[in-house]
């Protein structure tokens, strides 16, 4: 796919849109069932990339899977029914995958390799071979290629350094297969999807919070499930809502799991009309359509707890941000530094370039908003797929076209992501 220009957004935009299936939420739907006994099927199910690599991986497992237009079934073989892949595992860019899979793999009788792209070979997999480890399984590696050498596992208890929902949900899955409890103890909340699932699956699961206990099963048992749209998916179109002159957006469908909307928090502090309508409960996950019409916003402080709860939507923030009144802070976000990209730094070249004061600090950013985004530039996504569309949507806010050097990598989570903005901006 050759570069994508972006058009300043039209003025009045009205319109109504749905997002592919939460993404998080597909990959442990795809992941737990492939582990439960019997046959699942997952409705509305997000199918990018990444969702298709935990896919493509458990296939390697021995899983079979029925794919068809954002319907998955999958026929569970249980807990100790999944056979040794011959090659590796290749998890792409998705640390998701690499990170639950690995707390699977580490109760299996057998050897595994994980491998993955360039981009998520760079990540950090100590975090989650550290404690797995601890559990007794034998771990090669700190980063991808990650070698895996699973088997009887004992239950700890464990402090993750980091809030992060993909270790926490390593370790949980782990603890599936150990001879006594795991209790995992969340240094600040992160996402619950794993916990939701997991006791729908039949798992004694103690919520005492901040800590976390799994009683090992014998068995997991296969649930139906439909998935509710991605609230990190809306987000772009609430912020591009916000930022266009007369422009209002209806998404529907979406989740609001109260661990993933610190975003809509933020923005509503900011200034943001945003309307939470019909919410309502579909398959244990809260759910409502959102409503968002053209805003002044101002800037504010963010950091502490709020982060865990927005950390994939700190780049959409951060154009919300650059077009406020004032100056916003992000802080306490070192994470961002080892996603798909460092994408504090990324964030900061970008808005730089498009004519916004930014100072990077080691763990967030000061962005001086009352900006107008001067446009005519192309700006890096590093293959990044959440930069390619918050780049997107400051196109939308800018004086001059802007350019997008990648716009494949969306697919990774969104991949009807430009036929959206051509519903929204009519490009």
């Amino acid at each position: 796919m050759p570069p994508m220009r972006i058009l300043p957004a039209k003025s009045d935009a009205d319109v109504r849109l749905g997002v592919p299936g939460d993404k998080s939420i597909s990959h442990r739907a795809v992941l737990f069932n492939a582990i439960a006994q019997g046959g699942a099927t997952v409705h509305d199910a997000g199918l990018g990339q990444d969702v298709l690599s935990s896919i493509r991986c458990m296939r390697h497992l021995g899983i079979h899977f029925e794919v068809a237009d954002r319907l998955i079934r999958i026929h569970g073989q249980g807990m100790r029914g999944l056979t040794a892949s011959a090659a590796a595992l290749d998890c792409g860019n998705s640390g998701t995958t690499a990170r639950l899979i690995s707390g699977i793999l580490a109760g299996q009788p057998f050897r595994s390799v994980l491998e993955g792209d360039q981009s998520l070979s760079r990540r950090p997999m100590r975090r989650i071979a550290e404690p797995l480890r601890l559990m007794g399984a034998q771990v090669l590696g700190d980063t991808l290629p990650l070698t895996i050498q699973g088997g009887s596992l004992r239950g700890i208890e464990y402090q993750p350094d980091v809030a992060s929902a993909q270790v926490k949900s390593c370790i949980l899955l782990a603890a599936l297969f150990a001879t006594s409890p795991t209790t995992l103890i969340e240094p600040l909340a992160t996402r619950d999807h794993t916990e939701r699932l997991l006791q729908a699956q039949g798992v004694q699961v103690d919520l005492d919070l901040p800590r976390i206990t799994v009683h090992p099963p014998s068995e997991l048992h296969a649930v139906d499930i439909q998935v509710p749209g991605d609230f990190s998916s809306a987000a772009y179109w609430l912020v591009a809502a916000l930022v266009s002159p007369g422009a209002s957006v209806h998404v529907s469908n979406v989740g609001i799991n109260p661990a993933r909307i610190g975003l809509l928090e933020v923005l509503r502090e900011m200034g943001a009309q945003i309307e939470i309508l019909n919410p309502r409960t579909v398959g244990g996950e809260p759910v409502a359509d959102l409503l968002a019409r053209h805003s002044e916003l101002r800037g504010a402080s963010i950091g502490g707890a709020m982060i865990p709860r927005l950390v994939d939507e700190v780049p959409i923030l951060s154009v919300a941000a650059a077009v406020a009144n004032g100056t916003t802070t992000i802080t306490d976000a070192a994470e961002l530094r080892v996603k798909e990209s460092d994408r504090l730094a990324a964030v900061a070249a970008g808005l730089t370039r498009l004519g916004v004061q930014v100072q990077e600090l080691p763990e967030g950013l000061i962005i001086h908003g009352d900006a107008s985004l001067d446009g005519g530039e192309t700006l890096e996504t590093y293959g990044d797929h959440r930069l390619a569309m918050s780049w997107a949507v400051a196109g939308l806010a800018a004086k001059k076209p802007v350019t997008i050097d990648d716009a494949e990598c969306v697919s990774i989570s969104y991949p009807s992501f430009w036929a959206d903005l051509e519903r929204f901006n009519g490009q």
